[in-house]
């Protein structure tokens, strides 16, 4: 009898063994990962932009650069960060270019989709959210699409601007205007923090050289579409130039008003604008509009490998224009994949932004934007790119290494750029100090 209940015993106990296996395979299975390997991961990518209204072009554009970024990554089988694979997802909202519904949607980006990562191109509501993103518990790394000056004195530890400080585009565009012979500029500019500052050093700047600014009328181009008022005011003043310019498509507006009222002189153009994107989408070629335009000088005409690949894939993929913003938004999408394999950690958003400095340079002629460094600020080493049209045509670009603070430095750098021939050293002092 005892031989028979010991025989039972072990048979209880083998069967139970067989089910918890079965259990085991069972779930390894359900977490979707062949054979009991680990299941893949999802990064979540908040993007944080105006996707409606005046700027919606703009926004687009920007999200179309980290989007065909991600795309590509998870193609290619995600990253891998420690012995766990990822792939990431896009979580997009609207703000509207509205401060305090950007702040609103970081919230809701951070807790309800836990993104630990936000991309943002405006600077009006990318300031609101580097007073929020260091909160502890709630970190967020903020991906600023911004070339204010300004954002680079806030002190923010996790931030990573991916774009040149508009302080190139201003001096480099009052050395061409001058040489232009331009001496009285009139100014309307975007509303908001960004064009404030615009505005303000480009005043500062241009008298300076001993120009004259004969008048100053911003004006909202996240919201309007008519801008006659301004421009009448400013006309008034008889200048040789207008300095102008918000998001791409709303200063096209501008320029179509600004020639219907008889304006005969030439455009200095703010860098969020693009005279490439004005004139081959919002003016349908017309290039006798822009008589003769300073501005930053054309992506879909730079002289690189990484460039003219990028864009047959982006008109292939999209059919849209190619822009800057959206390749430099998706070098900087590819570039935080490798900080976040670098920093081994895809959660501890500071390792994530020190693993910046240990990742770049990018490759060269790999992307389609120069990126060879980090302030410790957080502005990415991107050149600043000048362009003049005049009498029709593109003049060729200037290529402004802006951060370098030696000659030895720049050679140094140069040899890293997509198109080095284009390099010129061009210290702001601002930014080596």
């Amino acid at each position: 009898m005892r031989r028979k209940t010991l025989r039972g015993a072990w048979l209880l106990l083998l069967i139970c063994g067989l089910l918890v296996s079965a259990v085991a395979v069972g779930c390894a299975k359900k977490e979707g990962a062949p054979g009991g390997q680990q299941a893949v991961k999802e990064i979540v990518i908040g993007y944080n932009a105006p996707l409606s209204g005046p700027a919606a072009e703009y926004g687009r554009d920007v999200t179309n650069g980290v989007e065909m970024a991600i795309n590509e990554i998870n193609e290619a089988g995600g990253i891998t960060v420690g012995n766990q694979k990822y792939k990431f997802r896009l979580e997009k909202l609207d703000h509207r270019a509205d401060p305090n519904q950007a702040v609103a949607n970081a919230r809701r980006l951070r807790e309800q989709f836990n993104a630990r990562i936000i991309f943002d191109p405006v600077f009006t509501c990318i300031a609101p959210q580097l007073k929020i993103n260091e909160e502890k518990g709630n970190e967020f790394l903020m991906m600023a699409y911004t070339s204010t000056p300004l954002v680079d004195k806030t002190g923010n530890k996790l931030m990573v601007s991916i774009t040149p400080p508009f302080l190139g585009y201003l001096y480099g565009f009052v050395d061409a205007a001058w040489e232009e012979g331009w001496r009285k500029i009139g100014m309307v500019v975007t509303a908001g923090a960004y064009g404030e500052e615009w505005r303000k050093l480009f005043k500062e700047a241009w008298e300076k050289k001993g120009g004259t600014i004969t008048a100053d009328q911003p004006a909202n181009y996240y919201t309007q579409t008519d801008f006659s008022a301004q421009l009448t005011a400013v006309l008034a003043t008889k200048p040789d130039a207008l300095l102008i310019g918000g998001p791409s498509g709303p200063t096209a507006l501008v320029i179509e008003q600004a020639r219907n009222l008889g304006f005969k002189g030439g455009f200095i153009l703010v860098d969020q604008a693009k005279m490439d994107y004005i004139i081959d989408v919002s003016l349908k070629g017309k290039m006798d509009l822009m008589g003769t335009t300073v501005g930053v000088g054309p992506f879909t005409n730079y002289p690189s490998e990484g460039a003219q690949s990028f864009v047959k894939k982006y008109r292939e993929k999209y059919n849209v224009y190619p822009t800057w913003e959206a390749a430099l938004n998706y070098t900087a999408m590819h570039a935080l994949a490798k900080a976040m394999v670098k920093a081994g950690t895809v959660e501890d958003v500071y390792a994530i932004r020190a693993a910046f400095e240990q990742v770049l340079p990018m490759e060269r002629n790999k992307y389609p934007t120069d990126c060879v460094g980090i302030l410790k600020a957080g502005r990415m080493f991107i050149p600043n790119t000048v362009g003049i049209i005049r009498n029709g045509q593109y003049t060729s670009p200037r290529t402004l290494v802006w951060w370098a603070k030696t000659e030895d430095e720049f050679k140094k750098f140069k040899e890293m750029m997509n198109a080095p021939d284009l390099a010129k050293w061009f210290p702001i002092k601002e930014y080596l100090e």
